[in-house]
């Protein structure tokens, strides 16, 4: 996407958000973003947090008719934490499995988000967590966070990834230890394409805020 670099100073008043933003509201900024900064590439991600660890949920399976299936069972609470950010638009993401979810996780999350995408604008969209509005988050400049309305889920389409990524790598099955948790949700994530990603997150209303 992006053209041809540029010194120029990127538009991104530091303004601490009000109140939570709406479809219609994440799209006007979007545009004024556009607007602003014609020779940046302006990025609409959004981002979210999901556990993953040894305790597994029995999922459906195949099986000859008449056979109820038997499959594996974990109880041991030992988790790891993914951040991610998704870009509907494109496809593009950014994944970090971090040992907790707090501001200090958030902060150095933050930052590799940014090296990612040195050049960029991100407007990166989050939930309401403690850690997402902490007074000690270290936003990095060309970053800009705005939240989606409490209990409104179906605002953040990352959530339909975490469903894609244990569908993929985690149906049925136990884990001796977590650190091979930890490796089977790195090559999961590996194996996420950017066609899966614009194809489960691509709503029409994200995609229209560049139209």
């Amino acid at each position: 996407m992006g053209g041809e670099k540029s010194c120029r100073e990127a538009v991104i008043p530091r303004k601490p958000a009000k109140r939570p933003s709406s479809p219609q509201k994440i799209n006007d900024r979007v545009r004024e973003l556009v607007f602003h900064n014609a020779t940046k590439t302006v990025r609409l991600m959004f981002q979210d947090e999901a556990g993953f660890g040894r305790i597994n949920k029995p999922k459906y399976c195949w099986c000859e008719k008449g056979i109820r299936p038997a499959v594996p069972c974990h109880h041991i609470r030992e988790y790891r934490y993914v951040y991610g950010a998704v870009e509907p638009l494109t496809g593009e993401s950014c994944f970090w499995v971090m040992p907790q979810c707090n501001t200090a996780c958030m902060n150095v999350y933050l930052d590799e988000l940014s090296k990612q995408f040195p050049d960029d604008i991100i407007l990166l969209c989050c939930d309401g967590a403690a850690w997402h509005k902490s007074k000690s988050l270290r936003v990095p400049h060309y970053i800009e966070l705005t939240s989606i309305p409490p209990y409104t889920p179906e605002m953040n389409p990352i959530e339909q990834i975490w469903k894609e990524l244990r569908k993929m790598g985690f149906r049925n099955e136990v884990f001796a230890t977590l650190e091979k948790v930890v490796l089977r949700l790195c090559d999961t994530i590996c194996d996420l394409t950017a066609a899966t990603i614009r194809s489960i997150t691509g709503r029409s209303w994200i995609i229209n805020c560049f139209n």
